[in-house]
């Protein structure tokens, strides 16, 4: 993780004691953003360049959000960093539960859930001035989003996916619409965080989602892993040459036509007149 932080240049070389750079932490309470935030935390606690901020996101999914929660009230306990909850229902006057009973526009719970989600960690990374938004996402997430994204010849998702998160710092092409992400865990396999989670005895919820359901992205995840078994490494080579790929893909195509403006519910950056989490809501409350 550590390497990958210096290789893709987190750290600003301007960030000082006297004026810091902040990092937003994406904080579910699983293994893979609980072990990010550990290391984190035991890298950068004692940087005065560096201030560290967790945020968990209640989905108001019944027995399943509230342990995760707890292990993340645990965790950032222990490690004495500064952590905020927000929830659907307070944001947005929804819950999971109801969204996924209810299902307006005969979609997958991801699909709602992942637009959710996104909006809510943008807002309050420009809410707390946040330089960098990091996720836990690891070898095994991007390995799975390269395959999508080369299987449905989307050269656009790619090159956005270099701006966004992929690429080194210096290279991305960046805009002041959204803060910048990252993913330190990148490189490492799932299974590799899960045991340093149960080594490290860390207060990790290791559970999947009962509404998880992407049916495409199991079908390649089972593509991977029966790859992986008959030839390791495959996961760290589809990312090497997936890299190049995009950085290409970057090189070459305009992500960011200028298009974008603001939604006219919420004020959020979109290409449309209204953006898509307003759009969702809309359907739920028809």
């Amino acid at each position: 993780m550590r390497r990958r932080i210096r290789e893709d240049g987190l750290v600003p070389r301007d960030a000082t004691p006297e004026d810091p750079v902040t990092w937003l932490i994406g904080l579910s309470g699983g293994k893979d953003s609980v072990v990010l935030t550990q290391l984190l935390a035991e890298t950068f606690a004692e940087d005065p360049r560096i201030e560290l901020v967790a945020l968990s996101i209640h989905e108001g999914i019944e027995g399943y959000r509230d342990e995760s929660l707890d292990a993340a009230e645990a965790l950032t306990d222990d490690l004495a960093l500064r952590h905020e909850t927000v929830s659907y229902s307070e944001e947005f006057g929804v819950r999971m539960d109801d969204v996924v009973e209810d299902d307006p526009e005969n979609m997958a719970a991801c699909a709602y859930c992942g637009v959710f989600r996104r909006d809510l960690l943008s807002r309050y990374a420009d809410e707390y001035d946040a330089d960098l938004l990091l996720t836990g996402h690891n070898l095994d997430d991007e390995a799975e989003t390269a395959l999508m994204n080369f299987f449905e010849g989307d050269v656009d998702q790619m090159a956005k996916h270099f701006d966004a998160s992929l690429g080194p710092m210096p290279e991305r092409s960046l805009t002041d619409k959204h803060v910048p992400r990252a993913k330190p865990l990148r490189d490492v396999p799932e299974k590799e965080v899960a045991l340093y989670a149960r080594l490290a005895d860390l207060p990790a919820h290791i559970t999947e989602c009962p509404h998880a359901e992407e049916a495409y992205r199991g079908e390649i995840q089972e593509l991977l892993y029966s790859m992986e078994e008959a030839h390791p490494g495959t996961r760290h080579s589809i990312m090497a040459g997936y890299e190049q790929l995009a950085r290409y893909a970057a090189e070459r195509v305009d992500t960011d036509d200028g298009a974008y403006d603001a939604c006219d519910t919420c004020g959020a950056p979109t290409s449309g007149d209204r953006c898509r989490k307003c759009q969702l809501l809309s359907a739920l409350a028809a």
